[in-house]
């Protein structure tokens, strides 16, 4: 059986910035306004999101106990208060 294909799924992040400047994820609102506490970031790194195209930072992010991926796509603007977006990649059945 063939892999199924995803898709981004844009979401609302509220994030926070460290004193050192590192963007950090705190919580998600999924598209049906439920708020999903992060437990934890495990990692940061630039990556493709190879299952829904694209790419941008990755976090591997926890939540409810289960790692999952959230990525900032950053805008390609130079001007203008969008810097980029949110999403997850999600099944497409």
């Amino acid at each position: 059986m063939a892999d199924m294909p995803n898709i981004k799924v844009y979401v609302e992040v509220n994030a926070n910035f460290r004193s050192d400047g590192v963007l950090v994820p705190a919580s998600i609102v999924w598209e049906d306004g439920c708020r999903y506490e992060i437990d934890k970031v495990t990692e940061i790194r630039q990556a493709a999101a190879m299952k829904a195209g694209g790419q941008g930072d990755r976090f591997t992010i926890w939540v409810n106990g289960k790692p999952t991926y959230l990525f900032f796509e950053r805008s390609t603007y130079k001007t203008g208060n969008v810097i980029g977006r949110w999403f997850v990649e999600r099944r497409i059945s």
